[in-house]
């Protein structure tokens, strides 16, 4: 038996891919962040599958579950909120099953950003604005950043910024990011995206800490910065799709 780390996507039901739907109902055990995860999601498990909330779980005791249902010869689904690329601690609990010699693979999943890109129908990398995004969290009462990596270095770039685990120091990143981007750069907190409780706050950095303060935002939201962001948009054109390319016809 195998433990699947499947990507739950940013919460729907419905963004969940097709491999991800065959785990889930094939599964005996499904391991889940309650936190962040839409309860439909857990619709696709079978009547009978064993459901273990771990949003109150350390790792040792989220990793003892699993191995614990591999020696019962059950098939387990790991789910993980958004990508598992992404602040999963995929790597943590793959150590712990390497070591307790439990075999494991990977299904992705939607990313939240994308998601919440999607969600006020934004692409993130307009020709001439904006070609790089970094994806990257903010530091509170959480793991230390690596020392090289600086959002003020991050900002200096002028890509677009994804940022994950911030929501409750948006004023203060928002200060920090004007001295880059400019006070009147667009910027969108989105909240539960795809879920029933879905908000989008838009705004700028010189406005949105009071907006994301006064709706009580503390968790589940992703924050876009950049001017790929602003409602009116006006970039260049991509070269690929350009008519004064040279396009040869294969015959």
């Amino acid at each position: 038996m195998t433990v699947h780390f499947v990507g739950a996507g940013p919460g729907a039901a419905d963004l969940l891919t097709l491999r991800a739907v065959r785990l889930l109902e094939s599964a005996d055990v499904c391991l889940y962040p309650g936190t962040y995860l839409d309860a439909e999601v857990l619709e696709h498990c079978r009547d009978d599958a064993r459901l273990i909330d771990t949003q109150h779980l350390d790792l040792d005791q989220i990793t003892t579950h699993l191995v614990q249902a591999h020696a019962d010869g059950s098939e387990v689904v790991r789910l993980c909120s958004g990508d598992p690329s992404l602040y999963s601690a995929v790597h943590e609990q793959a150590r712990r099953l390497d070591a307790a010699r439990v075999p494991w693979d990977v299904t992705p999943g939607v990313p939240a950003y994308a998601a919440a890109a999607a969600a006020v129908g934004a692409e993130l990398t307009v020709p001439e604005l904006a070609q790089s995004v970094v994806l990257t969290r903010a530091q509170a009462r959480s793991t230390v950043m690596p020392s090289g990596e600086k959002l003020a270095a991050f900002a200096a770039t002028g890509a677009t910024l994804a940022l994950h685990l911030a929501v409750t120091r948006t004023r203060e990143l928002a200060a920090e990011l004007a001295g880059y981007y400019g006070h009147d750069c667009p910027i969108v907190v989105v909240h539960r995206v795809s879920q029933p409780q879905e908000l989008i706050l838009r705004g700028t950095l010189a406005d949105i800490g009071g907006r994301v303060e006064q709706a009580g935002l503390r968790q589940a939201a992703v924050i876009l910065v950049g001017p790929a962001l602003a409602g009116d948009v006006r970039g260049g054109e991509s070269f690929l799709y350009s008519a004064g390319r040279e396009r040869r016809v294969r015959g």
